[in-house]
């Protein structure tokens, strides 16, 4: 799931290490320190217990249900895959021992397995289980969001199974024995190390999964691990906290110090804040907001960095006045992003012309904003043109619309300036805002219950092709009846091509499409993350694609 070659993926890796650490690091360096000529070792805390806050709660902890990022965080917190990212963005076998071998034309990877990986009641983790997990993961009956999404055109036979012309055993994953695994795919895919590093290629147990039935991974109970924790309190999705303990099956689990985090959800941020000031939280959820982020300023327990999400407003066609190009466009071209960062986020985020992020993806030394263009930039002026000449050609004098947005106090806030800007720019609009939790966000996007929802996408993977291949027509992440066979053509090329160059250019023509010239969405904007951290925790990592952070090195000193 990384960049496009092996030295593409170096070059981002070294980006991000020197980008990251210019703000902070992604990780606070662990239990060493200098004083002087003398090296004195930290001192590490009695009880070594994490409490955490989150903004959510978690959807789901299926691996092959999972599709968000507070879920796959948790997921990799008690799962491993065959590969996952280390704090320095590089990719590192988990149950994989040793990176693939490949044949020729890099269309089939064997991947041998460690033989000493555990489940967390002691049975062994075995091929069979990564079999499994990627047959369950693409089987229609499942209704994996991921599945689909993330294997075809890439795993072999994939296409054909979802369309229902193959059987599931025909996926191109074998256990060749317990422990070797052979992967054929449809064609190279110069990213493909860190694309098996998400956790939708997670193992799965079969037997405990078919004992649990329906209920599997409804609550704590029903999960079984084989990552550095395991989940021993959650009650499912309406949860507002969740324990995890250290795994002593993980096999690694000698490398993780962290006995116990404890999970607690808070939208509020200024009482997130004030939970963490007062010692009740180590890690705070993501903050915004001026009036909070100001009384923290130069505290070294503030750690902040940009990170590769951008958020946007979906414009579900499905609505008769949102099939019209010019009622598209002048919703796009209302809101002012500088003011809505700046005012509002104050959080160090940047206004979005453009869905692939700046300082993510590289290709020959350079960045893929570098050459392409910025779209859909504010204009007032223009967007009530648009919009005056939009009602005409539907005949009506005014709009009104359903706007989807979250429940988290930055979100209502977010959501009141938006709302605030398109209708005082858009004469005789009018617009429902409803604010729902995470989950309530999601189900209401994946069934186009919708007019306008406010989203955005975390990258799975460090390539351009995890934002752009969202829009094709039909995508299982598309979910605003967006299509153009243009645009499709394009993707499909570019998946094709094996002309670098050439895909780069064809993946920033495909943006350009996209934004410019059908205006499929709306981008807002870039966001800057800014986390409080106990200045005690050392080894906390984040991580620019996939899931949000690792807690496995996180170690407490005194």
């Amino acid at each position: 799931m990384k960049k496009s070659k092996l030295s593409l993926l170096l070059v981002l890796s070294l980006v991000l290490s020197m980008f990251l650490a210019a703000c902070g690091g992604n990780k606070q360096e662990g239990t060493e320190k200098k004083e002087g000529s003398e090296e004195t070792k930290e001192k590490l805390a009695a009880e070594q217990v994490l409490n955490v806050l989150e903004s959510s709660e978690i959807p789901a902890m299926d691996s092959v249900l999972a599709e968000d990022t507070i879920g796959f965080t948790m997921i990799a917190a008690t799962m491993e895959g065959l590969y996952r990212l280390d704090p320095e963005q590089k990719v590192i076998p988990g149950v994989a021992d040793g990176m693939p071998e490949y044949n020729e034309d890099k269309t089939v990877l064997t991947i041998k397995l460690k033989k000493d990986v555990k489940w967390a009641d002691g049975s062994p983790v075995t091929a069979h289980d990564f079999v499994y997990a990627w047959q369950r993961a693409i089987n229609p009956d499942t209704a994996s969001p991921y599945g689909p999404y993330f294997m075809e055109g890439k795993i072999k036979n994939a296409s054909a199974i979802v369309k229902g012309e193959a059987k599931v055993e025909d996926l191109g994953i074998k256990a060749l024995d317990d422990h070797t695994l052979e992967i054929t795919l449809e064609r190279p895919i110069p990213y493909i190390e860190s694309y098996l590093t998400f956790p939708l290629f997670y193992p799965q147990n079969q037997k405990f999964v078919e004992a649990q039935g329906g209920n599997y991974a409804k609550t704590a109970a029903n999960l079984l691990s084989n990552g550095p924790f395991k989940m021993t309190k959650w009650d499912g999705p309406t949860a507002t906290e969740w324990v995890l303990e250290k795994n002593e099956n993980y096999w690694n689990a000698k490398e993780v110090t962290l006995t116990k985090i404890n999970f607690n959800v808070s939208k509020d941020p200024q009482a997130s804040a004030n939970a963490f000031t007062a010692g009740e939280a180590d890690i705070t959820p993501k903050l915004a907001q001026a009036a909070i982020l100001s009384q923290y300023e130069g505290d070294p327990a503030l750690l902040r960095y940009q990170e590769p999400s951008i958020f946007w407003i979906k414009m579900n066609q499905k609505n008769p006045a949102l099939k019209n190009e010019n009622i598209r466009r002048a919703i796009a071209l209302s809101v002012d992003k500088q003011a809505l960062v700046d005012d509002v986020l104050a959080n160090g985020s940047i206004p979005a012309n453009f869905v692939v992020p700046k300082g993510f993806t590289f290709f020959e030394n350079k960045d893929f904003r570098e050459d392409a263009g910025e779209y859909l930039k504010p204009n007032k002026e223009e967007a009530k043109k648009l919009w005056e000449k939009g009602l005409q050609e539907l005949g009506v004098k005014e709009i009104t619309l359903t706007y989807v947005g979250q429940d988290t106090e930055t979100a209502k806030l977010t959501d009141a300036f938006v709302k605030d800007q398109l209708e005082k720019n858009l004469p005789g609009l009018k617009l429902n805002i409803e604010a729902v939790p995470f989950k309530i966000r999601i189900d209401r996007e994946n069934n186009k219950d919708y007019d306008l929802l406010f989203g955005g996408w975390g990258p799975d993977y460090a390539d351009p092709m995890t934002f752009m291949d969202l829009w094709l027509t039909g995508g299982s992440h598309n979910n605003m009846e967006y299509s153009n066979p243009e645009f499709d053509k394009m993707i499909k090329s570019a998946n094709e091509d094996t002309d670098l160059a050439k895909r780069w250019k064809t993946l920033q023509d495909a943006e350009k499409l996209l934004l410019e010239e059908d205006v499929a969405l709306a981008p807002m904007y870039q966001r800057s993350v800014n986390l409080l951290i106990n200045p005690k925790v050392k080894g906390f990592a984040h991580h620019a694609f996939g899931p949000d952070y690792s807690y496995q090195w996180i170690k407490i000193t005194e």
